[in-house]
């Protein structure tokens, strides 16, 4: 038996004007319902994670640090990352101010303008029901609910990629070349975000035209040259402009071990990731271990770090993946619905095998980037399957499909079992009632066909959408978040449950975050200073007191930068709490060698820096002043102890360097 898509019976005129304003309010209620989800109470996440939230406030001060990416307003180093999702939230910051809103808010829109392009995409070859359907899936993923409204780049670059799928499905319509130069532009401006993972979607891509294209093999051949270069322009005019900057001009690169932007695209934030051999990172996993990353195999984005982000629709799209590209083997090769589902497909496998194999740094909330494949497979799979019910093979496909979904619900659920227990029994009752249904839907009267669809749209949402609408419910905070209930265990080093960025410290952050102020992190408290001369740390970022807030803004015009302190979270509490520029010495992980303790002296002499804040930080060894090690951090640190005095303002040991 060969698989046929029903098409839709041609209806009058009135019947189809009816139709479309029926369609229209539901994209319109799919796009509303994401909006009050990602934007709800959205400012009591306060700074969400310190780290880029200083950056942003650097760039809405100085457009140098815009232009770079600088963690500073002075512009002594950059983040990690390329700029580009900090310009989105810079622009917002320059109209609107540097506080919570003007950040997030943009995050929230990006998430809302991903589903209705998402539901676009899938709509043009299998109808608005498909649409919806996906829209709904990346909307109530519950990473995608953490990340779109949270200031990390994965939003911009979620966006970016499913912009750049839109324009391959259009140009798989036509052929037409701007289309395919339109999806390299996004790529490029996804490399611009969040550097080589946004290739991840390449291969798939140009495979998929490669084959489908309506045109010629010679003409397809050009059209992908044509889309790599737009790849390169788009994503490579700002790493010439940097690569050609000279050093002297321009802030040190973050993340890089040699001040090259070169090195960072393909070390730290490249191939590293793939190997671990990641220098100046704070460590990596090895193959098939529990590394400090997490366990590597192919069943990583089903395990208790990753698996309540992201997994609750993966078994489904998969079983959609498998079956439709076999039931549609025989169809022409350039078959629009095919090359979709090709394009989703690769999407998926290759993004989903890269995050599971992957032995460098990874956290769970990367796998953001799986959630439009998962909603686009899940949509096409389960409106296709649903309308060709009167054939067997789809009936045990979408019956298959339910089935599995409500088992792996249940077990998701299950590593809560305090937390709402009742979900657990739902979603297996109505998955069996959804399954049994659909294998006797050419049977059912339409009223009892009906409620096979509410229940199978309860089978696959519920669980999710209850983890999205608690991860909505409550502040975050944090280098690294997690979605879902507190007690779901995150992810930190070492793997172990309960890790980092669970809203604040472990165990999870409840209250809410003061108005510009953000909620404490590991080490600090909410709203308060730091005790025990302990700043933040690497992960986290703490609030100063007001003593020490007080002390910089002293005679801050004479300084180029008020404080340096080892690490960029460290430095962001203080940057944010006073809103001048703070050195962050070794960058994000106080691993980077800059400055050197000659570099250091001579801007102190120069009396460029105010004060030396001795702090918490894993790079290097220093956990403030006096630490072990050779790294320059801890060279600059031994040489403050040795030459200066140390006072302690907000239980945080802080030395003057203007008073020797």
């Amino acid at each position: 038996m060969t698989f046929t898509l029903d098409r839709p019976i041609a209806v009058d005129r009135v019947a189809t004007a009816r139709r479309f304003d029926r369609d229209r309010a539901a994209f319109a209620a799919l796009l509303l319902a994401t909006g009050v989800l990602y934007l709800w109470g959205l400012g009591a996440s306060g700074w969400a994670n310190g780290f880029y939230s200083a950056a942003v406030q650097a760039g809405a001060h100085s457009w140098k640090a815009f232009f770079f990416g600088s963690f500073d307003a002075s512009s002594f180093i950059t983040v990690d990352k390329p700029p580009a999702a900090l310009w989105v939230m810079e622009l917002s910051a320059r109209v609107f101010g540097v506080n919570a809103w003007s950040m997030l808010v943009p995050q929230a829109l990006e998430g809302v303008a991903a589903v209705a392009l998402l539901y676009a995409t899938v709509r043009r070859r299998f109808g608005v029901n498909a649409g919806l359907v996906a829209g709904a899936v990346l909307a109530t993923t519950p990473v995608a609910a953490l990340m779109f409204r949270f200031n990390n780049p994965d939003a911009l670059l979620t966006l970016l990629l499913v912009a750049a799928a839109y324009a391959m499905v259009r140009a798989l319509e036509d052929a037409r070349t701007r289309w395919v130069v339109v999806a390299g532009a996004c790529i490029g401006f996804g490399f611009l975000t969040k550097m080589m993972q946004a290739f991840l979607v390449v291969p798939g891509f140009g495979a998929v035209y490669l084959f489908a294209a309506p045109t010629t093999l010679r003409r397809r051949v050009l059209q992908i040259g044509a889309g790599l270069a737009s790849i390169l322009v788009s994503a490579g005019w700002w790493i010439a402009a940097v690569a050609l900057t000279p050093a002297s001009s321009r802030p040190y690169i973050g993340g890089s071990q040699h001040n090259s932007i070169i090195e960072l695209v393909l070390g730290y934030n490249g191939f590293g990731r793939l190997t671990g051999n990641e220098t100046g990172s704070v460590g990596g996993g090895a193959a098939g271990q529990s590394g400090r990353w997490g366990a590597t195999g192919i069943t990583r984005m089903f395990g208790s770090e990753f698996g309540s982000q992201i997994s609750w629709l993966l078994p489904a799209a998969l079983v959609f993946l498998v079956v439709m590209l076999w039931l549609t083997r025989r169809r022409p090769r350039i078959d629009g619905r095919r090359a979709q589902v090709l394009l989703w497909g690769s999407w998926l496998v290759v993004t989903g095998l890269t995050f599971s194999l992957a032995k460098g740094i990874i956290h769970p909330y990367y796998s953001v980037a799986l959630a439009p494949a998962i909603g686009a497979l899940v949509g096409i799979g389960a409106t296709a399957t649903w309308q060709s019910r009167r054939h067997l093979a789809p009936r045990v496909t979408l019956a298959t499909a339910l089935a599995v979904t409500a088992l792996w619900s249940w077990a998701l659920l299950d590593r809560t079992p305090s937390w709402h227990p009742e979900l657990r029994e739902l979603v297996l009752v109505t998955g069996v009632v959804a399954a049994v249904g659909v294998v006797a839907a050419p049977w059912l009267s339409r009223r009892l066909a009906a409620g096979v669809v509410v229940a199978a749209v309860v089978t696959g949402v519920a669980g999710p959408t209850a983890y999205a609408v608690e991860t909505a419910a409550r502040p975050q905070s944090g280098a690294i978040p997690s979605a879902g209930p507190a007690s779901a265990g995150g992810f930190g080093p070492g793997g172990a449950p309960g890790g980092f960025g669970r809203g604040g410290a472990p165990g999870g952050f409840r209250g809410a975050a003061p108005a510009g102020v953000m909620p404490g992190a590991l080490g600090g408290r909410a709203g308060g200073n730091t005790t025990g001369g302990r700043l933040g740390g690497l992960l986290d970022t703490a609030t100063p007191s007001s003593a020490l807030v007080a002390a910089l803004k002293r005679d801050a015009s004479r300084y180029s930068w008020v404080a340096a302190t080892i690490g960029s979270n460290n430095a962001a509490g203080l940057q944010l709490g006073s809103d001048l520029p703070v050195m962050s010495i070794g960058g994000f992980n106080g691993t980077d060698p800059t400055p050197s303790l000659a570099e250091f002296q001579a801007l102190v002499k120069a009396g460029r820096i105010h004060y030396f804040v001795a702090g918490g930080g894993m790079g290097g060894g220093p956990g403030g002043v006096g630490g072990s090690g050779s790294s320059t951090s801890t060279q600059i640190s031994a040489w403050v102890s040795q030459h200066f005095t140390a006072t302690t303002l907000g239980g945080v040991t802080v030395y003057d360097l203007s008073v020797s």
